[in-house]
């Protein structure tokens, strides 16, 4: 594109299309800019036509204030905006509202989501809708509806983008301004622009680099901006000639050269100064001669850097109250509303906005608002305002908004503004229903700004305390030091009084929050102190039962076991199935089960604890009372218990729980790790190091080495070590520490050195295993826990030192076998059992291994069962059974790679293969093996298949969709190990039913 080309002026700096402002000055100097703007918004829309999906793409501008960064985004959009069928969004930071949470991200989604189809849009929203919803001011939050993680909205957006940008590619995303964005809206923005490659959309930034132009609350984000892989273009100043041509262009060809020389020296190549110099130049009809020249400072003074002064003699003193309010609304201003901050009339603020048009300081959009010619105008006029106007007017403002029905949301970043130190009540309720609003929609910082400018009011002594427990609860998902520090403060007499059922709820999250951070014990602690001073039974119920919740999650306690005898002793005292009573059942129900007492005990209890197989009311995943540990107490339960199946169903429900509420955080996290832990119980492996590697990367995201990292990464290596990438699994230990003293205050789940113990037996390290299990041992049995599938400590020490002192290894066996048996699952005494097996030969490890694979068969442990089959086969040939050691290792090989176990597979495998016995079946499968795997509705298209009828027929006669019974069919092909051809004789049909299938058969007959 020619500079001649290029008629885009800078007057125009609102970036709406149709703006009634004339332009006046060129796009010049941005030739190389405008190409790759061309070029990029080509190749979006030439890739998404020939059907590319992943071909998103990063364009950046930045530059000093006043450059021509709005101007040039300006011309992004008319070029976008000529593309059929491109959809651009645009949206534009403002100083006045960066701290208005997601008023960015407002302005760029809420025009294409509104416009959405009912359908499309629930299809777009999916199970976001609640959380992305009204974050998105789209509608309103539920009613009862809870507080949303910012985590959370985000990955709720990333949802919704998934979804919208293919329904709407080719897409321009375009953000002015964004060093103005909030926070909320930047979070997203820096995260979303990495992954933006992976859909049909083209982001396009301006900003300004230098990081004293971005806000302090922001300055990580500017750190990310600048740090994302794309196209970046700094903008440059403009040269002499493009000046000299403004210069011209605005005051004719008589402007002397040296003139024009002088003019650009002053302005700098800037095109908004410049623009402002040529302003002052025409109103004080300076001759532009080389004479004149020496004039132009002073004049370029009065253009850049407007005083109150400045402005009350350009524009007077009612004009520039209305300029004041207009500064304060930011960006897409209301007249009506700028009309009633200022006090004007209507007839006033005509002529104001006419006089502030004619001065080039406003612009009118086509929607009727008003806008800034220049963001550097609008910060001018709101930077020469005396700070008692300032004040008042945004309490003007705060009042004028909520009375045009705009909301508390939209006022409160005003109310923020005003004069403190008056202890006015109303202002310091508004701030606080506020407060819970931001919290609705996943603004906790928002939330913040209003409870501390509540208690700078302040607040009546009466409720003071409330305020600073509203306050230290705000930042509960978000900041867990400010949470600590505002909820003790809540809680100090000399803060005020707090009711009762405030201070109960105040130490329950304290002590929450303390035990996120590791500080179990003080968690502990702080329960016990307060539940000695709680009068309410149910309060102090509470507050003693979280005190052995947090106890019972420490890496080591001095009491263990008088703190289970005294919990079965409250156990005991219950008389109803409240929610209180349902929980001490659910710690019961734990705490038996960490301590190896029968099984069947600790179900017993963990049923009492559901309502038809469900989390009763009261202790939902989401609930505030008792918080998720409860539920994952019984989860972890049912987990080690051998109920896999209801444990699943829990995690599962907690993850869209979690989802649902907007909670992305530790929450999420420990969901996922649950649902790990359940399928690594299952043996499917795959889909257990899956989940486990989420919640690693959530707890990595939130900070270095949380409790749920140490969870996340000691199964992820029990994992590893499973599917045989051994190697793997001790890299991945060592890179992340899992090794002594581990956490140094939360206990791991499931027992941190019983699995390092087992990382060194699989490193063929034993004597470090030996050191390191019989101290874990030591430890486990001062608490009386003696669980063998949460800590098989004594199997594997037992294996560790079983070629130096096989006596001894013999009883470390034994006892596991033993305290297993006391468990009483099936899984447990199976393991035990193949442990033992491993310090015993000859017939004896073959009997021991016969009755772990019968004990396992019978449990969901498909992996350990796959080992056990393993063993039993390589047990088998070692005493000559080389037929049923055969049958055996297939047995396992088939299982293993059901679990995807591959070096359990590979195992197998050699071991038939060194004693020359096949390392795979030979593929011959009983024909009635092969119908059994069918299920009902896949005989039903396989028995019609066999007949010779198509899939559209097959549908027809069963009322199917023809998608679903080419599904179906796709399925029995693959388990029948055919293809139509050979589906009656790999089904074991009888002859005359396959000849029936040749084609033209039924005209033979």
């Amino acid at each position: 594109m020619t500079e001649q080309e290029n008629e885009l002026r800078t007057g125009a700096g609102s970036g709406r299309d149709g703006d009634g402002t004339a332009p006046r000055v060129r796009l010049r100097d941005r030739d190389a800019e405008l190409r790759s703007v061309e070029a990029a918004v080509d190749r979006l829309c030439r890739d998404f036509a020939a059907g590319g999906t992943e071909i998103g793409d990063l364009l950046a501008f930045s530059g000093r204030p006043g450059i021509g960064k709005t101007t040039l985004l300006h011309e992004v959009r008319r070029i976008a905006k000529l593309r059929e069928g491109a959809t651009v969004l645009f949206a534009r930071g403002g100083e006045r509202q960066f701290k208005e949470p997601y008023h960015v991200l407002r302005q760029l989604l809420q025009p294409v989501l509104s416009d959405l189809r009912p359908d499309e849009f629930r299809q777009v929203m999916g199970t976001w809708e609640e959380v992305v919803g009204p974050a998105m001011g789209l509608k309103q939050p539920k009613a009862g509806a809870r507080r949303l993680d910012p985590q959370g909205v985000r990955d709720g957006l990333d949802y919704v983008l998934t979804q919208l940008a293919p329904r709407r590619a080719p897409m321009v995303m375009i953000v002015d301004d964004l060093h103005w964005a909030d926070a909320e809206s930047l979070s997203w923005l820096t995260k979303f622009a990495v992954r933006s490659g992976e859909l049909p959309v083209l982001l396009v930034f301006a900003f300004r680099e230098d990081e004293n132009d971005w806000p302090t609350e922001t300055q990580d984000f500017r750190r990310d901006l600048v740090g994302l892989k794309g196209r970046k273009h700094e903008l440059n100043r403009l040269n002499l000639n493009s000046v000299t041509d403004m210069i011209r262009a605005e005051l004719g060809d008589k402007a002397e050269d040296a003139f024009c020389y002088e003019f650009w020296n002053v302005v700098n190549g800037n095109p908004f100064e410049a623009g402002r110099l040529l302003d002052q130049v025409r109103d004080q009809e300076l001759e532009p001669v080389e004479e004149n020249s020496r004039q132009l400072r002073e004049l370029a003074v009065d253009a850049t850097g407007m005083t109150l002064k400045s402005w009350l003699d350009q524009l007077g003193a009612a004009t520039l109250r209305f300029a004041w309010a207009c500064a304060m609304l930011g960006t897409d201003i209301r007249i009506d509303l700028a009309t009633r901050i200022s006090t004007q009339s209507t007839e006033g603020a005509r002529d104001s906005i006419k006089q502030l048009r004619k001065q080039r300081v406003l612009t009118q959009s086509p929607n009727g608002n008003l806008e800034f010619v220049h963001p550097l105008i609008a910060s001018s006029i709101y930077n020469t305002m005396p700070d008692a106007t300032r004040l008042g007017m945004h309490g003007i403002a705060a009042v004028e908004i909520e009375n045009a029905g705009l909301g508390l949301l939209a006022a409160s970043r005003h109310l923020v503004e005003t004069h403190s130190g008056e202890g006015d009540d109303r202002i310091v309720k508004k701030l606080r229903r506020a407060a819970v609003e931001h919290q609705l929609i996943g603004a906790p910082e928002a939330a913040q700004r209003c409870l501390n400018r509540a208690l700078n009011e302040p607040p009546a002594d009466e409720i003071k305390a409330e305020v600073l427990y509203e306050l230290g609860c705000s930042a509960l998902l978000t900041d867990p030091v400010a949470t600590v520090n505002q909820l003790k403060l809540a809680l100090d007499p000399d803060e005020g009084p707090l009711r009762p059922e405030l201070r109960v709820d105040a130490t329950f999250r304290l002590s929450e929050v303390l035990a996120h951070s590791g500080e179990l014990r003080q968690a502990a602690l702080v329960c016990q102190e307060e539940a000695r001073q709680t009068a309410d039974p149910a309060g102090r119920q509470r507050l003693q039962a979280a005190s052995f919740m947090w106890h019972a999650f420490r890496k080591s306690e001095e009491d263990g076991c008088g703190r289970s005898a005294r919990l079965a002793e409250m156990c005991g005292q219950l008389t109803g199935r409240e929610a209180a009573d349902r929980a001490v059942l659910a710690m019961r129900a734990w705490d038996l089960t960490l301590r190896g007492a029968p099984s069947a005990e600790a179900l017993a209890l963990a049923d009492e604890v559901l309502d038809g197989g469900r989390l009763p009311k009261g202790l939902g995943w989401t609930d505030t009372t008792w918080g998720f540990e409860l539920p994952s107490m019984l989860c972890l339960t049912y987990i080690y218990n051998d109920r896999v199946a209801q444990a699943e169903r829990l995690a599962a429900d907690a993850i869209i729980q979690f989802e649902i509420a907007g909670w992305s955080g530790a929450h999420r996290g420990f969901a996922y790790f649950l649902m790990g832990l359940a399928r690594f119980r299952r043996g499917l492996l795959a889909e257990a190091e899956d989940f486990l590697r989420r919640a690693f990367r959530i707890s990595e995201r939130i900070g270095r080495k949380l409790p749920l990292a140490w969870d996340a990464v000691g199964v992820l290596v029990d994992t590893l070590i499973a599917r045989g990438r051994v190697e793997e699994a001790w890299e991945f230990a060592n890179d992340f520490g899992f090794h002594p003293p581990y956490h140094a205050t939360a206990m791991v789940l499931p027992d941190a050195a019983s699995l390092y113990g087992k990382l060194l037996v699989a490193k063929n390290r034993y004597a470090g295993a030996a050191a390191a299990l019989t101290e874990a041992g030591a430890q486990l049995d001062v608490r009386g826990w003696r669980n063998t599938v949460w800590a098989p400590w004594a199997g594997h020490l037992a294996i560790a030192i079983a070629d130096d002192e096989p006596e001894r290894a013999r009883e470390y066996a034994q006892t596991a076998v033993r305290d297993a048996r006391t468990f009483g699952t099936a899984s447990a005494i199976g393991s035990a059992l193949r442990l033992q097996a491993q310090v015993e030969d000859g017939q004896q490890a073959v009997d021991l291994l016969e009755q772990a694979v019968t004990y396992l068969g019978q449990s969901p442990a498909g992996y350990e069962h796959a080992v056990a089959l393993v063993d039993l086969g390589a047990a088998l040939r070692r005493v000559g059974r080389l037929e049923d050691a055969q049958e055996y290792l297939y047995q396992g090989i088939e299982l293993a790679q059901h679990c995807s176990a591959e070096g359990l597979v590979d195992q197998a495998r050699r071991e038939l293969a060194n004693y020359g016995l096949r390392p795979n079946r030979l593929g011959l499968r009983d024909f009635g093996d092969t119908l059994d795997t069918l299920s009902g509705p896949e005989l039903e298209v396989a028995q019609r298949a066999v007949q010779g009828l198509p899939p559209q027929r097959i549908a027809e006669e069963l009322g199917l969709h023809i998608g679903l019974v080419n599904r179906r069919l796709a399925a029995v092909y693959r388990k029948a190990g055919s293809g139509p051809d050979g589906l009656a004789s790999a089904l074991g049909l009888p002859p005359q039913q396959r000849e029936a299938t040749r084609p033209g058969a039924e005209d033979e007959e």
